[in-house]
């Protein structure tokens, strides 16, 4: 099972040709549970320059497995927990939903695909989030 950053999206539906989205669209042609998490959602659809591509996302990640956090302020806290061990680890992550999203990947055990160097800062300091390896085009 995974759970899809939105850094991949964001690349997915620009239709860019790089090897996350390659990787995302085989997860999704086969028989894998590819999903989103609410804080992800919000940040995809954040990104639509029209109502009219507001709705069309909204419509297709309808669609996917959503993860949300199983208890919203435990989640929210365990979060804030790995944001303060990066930052006593040395590496401070830039985004604060990136913390979330991990704590739903680790919540969940899932595998975490994503194009943003906040997660390999997060992994190195939090053992048992998985990160999809993707080698760079």
């Amino acid at each position: 099972m995974y759970l899809v950053d939105t850094s991949v999206w964001v690349d997915f539906l620009r239709g860019s040709d790089v090897r996350h989205v390659e990787i995302l669209k085989n997860l999704l042609g086969g028989d894998e549970v590819v999903g989103i998490a609410p804080i992800i959602l919000q940040e995809v659809l954040q990104g639509a320059d029209s109502d009219q591509r507001f709705e069309k996302w909204r419509k297709y990640f309808e669609g996917l497995c959503c993860y949300a956090p199983a208890e919203p302020v435990a989640s929210h806290v365990e979060a804030a927990r790995l944001y303060q061990v990066c930052r006593r680890a040395g590496k401070t992550p830039r985004s604060s939903n990136d913390c979330l999203i991990a704590a739903i990947a680790l919540e969940h055990s899932l595998v975490l695909l994503h194009d943003d160097r906040d997660f390999a800062t997060i992994a190195a300091a939090i053992p048992g989030i998985r990160l999809y390896p993707v080698e760079r085009n």
